[in-house]
This record gives C-alpha cells, structure tokens and sequence, in this order.
C-alpha cells in the first residue's frame, strides 16, 4: 500500500513536469550512469580480486593493510 502511493507520487511528479524539467532530469541519470556504470569499470578495477584467489588471502592481505597502517600512526 505505501509503496504504491510512493510509486504514484514519482509517477505524477515526472508525468506533470515540464519539458526543461525532463530534460535536466535525463541529463542527471546519463551523469549518474557514466559516473558508476563506465568509471568504475575502467578507473577502479577489482584488484583484491585480480591479485587474490581466495577470500582467505584477501581477508588476510586487508588486515595486514591494516596493520601496517595503524602502526605508522
């Protein structure tokens, strides 16, 4: 029940918007699709996943990480 109200709330909210508003929203969603769909992809590859094969041996790199860190402190 409440997500449908929520839902239609959306709903009327864009359907009545003006063309500029349309526009400056289908600007904001292609902003927010290269920000995390294509940068992540190419600028911040999985490297835990690359460099380890296991979820123990990451587990064990990240505290060690965090070790080494706190000790320089």
């Amino acid at each position: 029940m409440i997500l449908k109200k929520i839902f239609n709330f959306y709903f009327e909210g864009f359907r009545d918007m003006s063309p500029r508003g349309k526009k400056l929203w289908l600007i904001i969603l292609i902003k927010l699709f290269i920000m995390f769909a294509i940068l992540k992809v190419f600028f911040f590859p999985n490297i835990l996943k690359d460099n380890f094969k296991t979820d123990r041996e990451r587990i064990e790199h990240i505290e060690k990480q965090l070790i080494i860190t706190n000790e320089k402190k």
